[in-house]
C-alpha cells in the first residue's frame, strides 16, 4: 500500500496540533499548601465545635460519605451532621498524597481523633477527599469520605 505525502500531511498536522495544545497544568507548591490549610481549618473549626465554619468548608453540593451512614448532600445537610457528632477533643489530619490538575484534587491522608466523651477510645483512620478551586482561588470540599482503621469489636 502506498502512502502519498498528501494525504499524510491531515495526519500530521493532527499529530503537530495535538502537540502543541495546552495541556492541564499540574499543582502548584501554593495548590498543594492551600489544600493542606484546608484539611488544618477543618481540624480547627472542629476542635472549636465551630460547624458553620466547617459547612463554609464545603461547596453548596457536596457529598459527605461517613462510615455506617447514608451519604449527605449538601452544605446545609454536612454541616448538620458534624453540628450532631460528640464533642470532639483532638482531631489531627495528615495528608498523605495531594494530587491533581487545574481545577481539582484529590487527597488521601489519615486523622487521628480523640472524643470528649469518658471512655472513647482513641480513633484512627483514614480519608479520601475531592476538592475544587473556586472562582476566587480557594478550594472546597466537593465529596469527602473517612472510615476508621480500627478493627471491629469482637463479638460477644
Amino acid at each position: 500500500m502506498h502512502i502519498s505525502s498528501r494525504s499524510a500531511l491531515p495526519a500530521l498536522a493532527l499529530l503537530v496540533l495535538l502537540a502543541c495544545a495546552p495541556k492541564p497544568s499540574g499543582l502548584t507548591p501554593a495548590d498543594i499548601e492551600a489544600n493542606k490549610a484546608l484539611s488544618q481549618s477543618f481540624s480547627d473549626r472542629a476542635i472549636a465545635k465551630d460547624w458553620e465554619g466547617v459547612g463554609k468548608l464545603y461547596a453548596d453540593s457536596a457529598v459527605l460519605l461517613p462510615p455506617n451512614s447514608p451519604a449527605v448532600q449538601g452544605r446545609a445537610a454536612i454541616q448538620a451532621y458534624f453540628a450532631g457528632f460528640p464533642p470532639m477533643a483532638s482531631l489531627t489530619l495528615t495528608d498523605d498524597a495531594v494530587v491533581g490538575e487545574g481545577d481539582l484534587v484529590y487527597t488521601t491522608g489519615r486523622y487521628q481523633l480523640t472524643l470528649a466523651v469518658a471512655g472513647s477510645p482513641v480513633d484512627s483512620g483514614k480519608f479520601l477527599d475531592v476538592r475544587r478551586r473556586q472562582k476566587d482561588g480557594s478550594w472546597l470540599y466537593v465529596a469527602d469520605m473517612f472510615n476508621t482503621s480500627m478493627p471491629e469489636p469482637a463479638a460477644h
